[in-house]
């Protein structure tokens, strides 16, 4: 048992370190030409997507990166497949752009005959950025541990879990009897694909965005609001096509309320409809990004102070956020998911 609290503390010290190393490779090029560090904007470039993957700097400040691919597909120009390297330092390459900075910072534009970006006719853009590869990492890995699970269940059947399952089988039975049974009750078999698909997908995301290198680990996918946005919308396509007859006339004609008050009571259960996954997206979303945020803030003040007696300070500081931001991982994974078969029980239940 020692042993195994010795491992996890040189775990997470060994992550503050990487932390700090990975972090700290731009920030010593920018030191060297005295140029004022700006903790803002290193801490948005690190939480941001982006089209490549940065490694580490050079002594000659040459970026080692992994370029991603570009995919964008203009009226003008058709689709166009090329290496996001094509793009770096403002290049541009077959008439397209990486902006660098203004509104559209970050984003691929279309370059007119003047050299300039055509904000009128943005390009469609389906590139493979941090973020995607980032979440289709995540389905992989959870493909795999469920299909090994599978496969486990396949040659010793029901009996003493061995391996991963000894892992996964405790998280699912959690799932399946403090979650869906006590919320959605007898039909709850109906929605266990789901539940056990968003609480593992966020989870393995989560902790993921934890771990800063290397790729495609330190992606910010949950900390990425089009992924939440989406994800609650997942949420609340199930709950309406789930809703009964009882859903329905508790939306358009509450029971016990008089009639005249219907036209101002519809509107506000609308409202509601919309304003759960609402907060399931913003929850997620808030949570994590502020997690990774905090981490990096806590390792910018030895860049701020430019000095070394800090590091022992915010390696402490960062082990004990490690430690706190394993536990929203796994908190926040089973806040989506009790809240999504709350929501779900809601659209089901029976009328009393």
């Amino acid at each position: 048992m020692k042993t195994k609290k010795l491992f996890g503390f040189f775990f997470f010290l060994l992550l503050a370190g990487s932390y700090i190393i990975t972090f700290g490779q731009e920030v010593e090029e920018k030191g060297a030409v005295k140029e004022k560090f700006k903790a803002n904007t290193y801490i948005l470039e690190h939480i941001a997507d982006s089209h490549e993957w940065h490694i580490l700097t050079k002594q000659n400040g040459e970026n080692v990166a992994i370029y991603l691919p570009v995919i964008v597909y203009s009226k003008e120009k058709g689709l166009k497949i090329f290496s996001s390297g094509r793009l770096a330092h403002g290049q541009q390459y077959k008439g397209f752009k990486l902006e660098e900075e203004g509104n559209l910072k970050g984003k691929i534009v279309v370059v007119n005959e003047a050299g300039l970006a055509d904000e009128e006719n943005l390009p469609l853009d389906l590139s493979m950025t941090k973020t995607v590869i980032g979440l289709l990492s995540a389905a992989i890995i959870g493909l795999i541990l469920f299909l090994s699970l599978a496969r486990s269940y396949k040659k010793t059947g029901i009996s003493h879990p061995k391996g991963i399952q000894r892992f996964l089988e405790p998280v699912i039975l959690f799932i399946r009897d403090d979650i869906a049974i006590p919320n959605i009750g007898h039909k709850y078999e109906k929605y266990m694909p789901y539940l056990l698909t968003a609480f593992f997908f966020i989870l393995i995301n989560n902790l993921m965005g934890l771990i800063p290198f290397p790729p495609p680990f330190g992606a910010n996918v949950t900390g990425n609001i089009a992924i939440t946005f989406i994800l609650a919308c997942c949420t609340f396509l199930i709950t309406q096509f789930s809703g009964n007859k009882s859903y329905w006339r508790h939306v358009f004609a509450t029971p016990g309320v008089p009639f005249w008050l219907l036209p101002i009571m519809i509107p506000v259960e609308i409202i509601g409809l919309f304003s759960k996954p609402f907060a399931l997206m913003i929850r997620l979303f808030a949570n994590m990004l502020a997690g990774h945020i905090v981490i990096l803030s806590l390792i910018c003040l030895i860049f701020i102070f430019d000095t070394l007696a800090l590091a022992p300070v915010s390696i402490f500081f960062v082990i004990f956020m490690d430690f706190m931001e394993l536990l929203v991982a796994f908190l926040q994974a089973y806040i989506f998911t009790l809240l999504s078969a709350l929501f779900i029980s809601l659209a089901v239940q029976e009328q009393h």
